[in-house]
């Protein structure tokens, strides 16, 4: 994979080891670097395009003990590949394979089980087809989530929330399979080729791994600390969520998802909304085609009718698993990237658990993409407030670019 450094005559590539920053952009790769001070801070990398060319390609931390985050360095980036699987959805529907106001039965017949006939690719888009749980779905320990058909069999088998009926419903874990097999059952084909011969080869962008391959495999940054909530076990924690009004955020996870995701068998799996590995600059190069038409050089991904059409918000109603407003279009959320609550959601993109993300700004044209192996704050490891704050500064820098 290639960088880049400007000169008189604009960008030139270079060895794939060279940072580059523009000089507009310099206050954001400051703020990155910043957090990641220390060897407990992990490390990161952090890619922006504007209309279309690279402005920051930059990296900090460690992504092991002891042993430097590199050029290459790759990262466990949770629900931000919702945002890839969605992109390969999008691009079926241009071309006529897919409708989004069609039942998902009729491409995958199974789907139709326990009154899900109704439910179409647009509602599965946003969250709306009632199958957000994945806790106790099947039997077995956890190593059985490994089994991606038994998982996907069982989503085809359940019975929706009736809630859906009202208002989204995240799908945290649950997306990655339903979206993958709706995929396959449409190609005939491999998510995961669809994937690689469909975006990540045609955009240069090869970091797009839902199933690493064995050589690639020491490139994946140790993801830590350990998932705990409040000083407890996360199924400890999780248990007790029950008993309350976030009763299905915490069905939206396997037990044992603690060691699923430290396992190297994860690797070896399909689950587009949990176990994607990407570089940042992969991300980025996605998110900068739909940021700019749908285009990324020679490259056309999406007609930029069709970005405007997925990218617009379907849904923003109190979502029943996150107990909040999330406004969602078909498979992306709306990232809020400016100072002032009155101003329009430009950007959609998606975040992952632990701070990861990545999204397009069509307003400013501008693409970001943030990956971490450090699992959100030294306060919680469920999230936090990096890729928020990168986003807003270098949606403000991009207005003024």
């Amino acid at each position: 994979m290639l960088a880049w450094e400007r000169g008189d005559e604009g960008i030139s590539m270079t060895e794939p080891d060279t940072q580059y920053v523009d000089r507009r952009f310099a206050a954001l790769v400051a703020t990155f670097d910043r957090l990641f001070r220390t060897p407990a801070d992990g490390g990161g990398a952090l890619s922006v395009y504007l209309h279309g060319e690279p402005v920051v390609d930059v990296w900090a931390g460690y992504a092991h003990p002891g042993v430097r985050w590199e050029a290459d360095t790759v990262a466990l980036g949770f629900s931000t590949g919702k945002g890839v699987a969605s992109t390969a959805v999008h691009q079926l529907a241009e071309r006529g394979l897919i409708d989004y106001d069609t039942p998902v039965a009729e491409y995958w017949p199974e789907f139709a089980a326990a009154g899900k006939a109704g439910i179409t690719v647009t509602d599965l888009l946003t969250h709306r087809a009632g199958l957000h749980r994945l806790r106790d779905l099947v039997p077995g320990p956890v190593e059985t989530f490994f089994d991606d058909e038994a998982i996907t069999a069982a989503l085809a088998a359940a019975a929706p929330d009736p809630r859906h009926l009202r208002t989204s419903g995240y799908h945290g874990i649950s997306y990655g399979h339903l979206v993958a097999e709706l995929i396959h059952r449409v190609t005939g084909r491999d998510f995961t080729e669809v994937v690689r011969t469909e975006i990540a080869e045609p955009l240069d962008a090869p970091e797009l791994w839902f199933r690493v391959p064995d050589s690639e495999r020491p490139r994946i940054a140790t993801t830590f600390p350990r998932l705990t909530v409040a000083g407890m076990s996360w199924d400890r924690s999780t248990d007790l969520l029950t008993r309350t009004r976030f009763a299905a955020a915490a069905e939206t996870m396997p037990r044992g998802f603690a060691d699923l995701i430290t396992d190297p068998l994860l690797h070896d799996s399909v689950m587009p909304g949990v176990n994607g590995i990407f570089s940042a600059r992969a991300l980025a190069r996605m998110y900068a085609a739909l940021a700019d038409d749908g285009r990324l050089g020679d490259v056309q991904l999406l007609r930029p009718e069709t970005v405007r059409e997925m990218s617009r918000r379907r849904v923003f109603t109190p979502d029943y698993v996150l107990a909040f407003r999330i406004p969602w279009a078909m498979g992306y959320h709306g990232v809020p990237m400016k100072p002032s609550k009155a101003d329009p959601i430009s950007a959609f993109g998606h975040f992952g658990l632990g701070g990861s993300g990545a999204f397009a700004d069509p307003t400013t044209g501008m693409s970001l993409a943030f990956v971490t192996n450090r699992l959100g704050s030294k306060v919680t490891p469920l999230g936090d407030a990096r890729l928020t704050r990168l986003g807003t500064l270098a949606h403000n820098l991009a207005k003024q670019a």
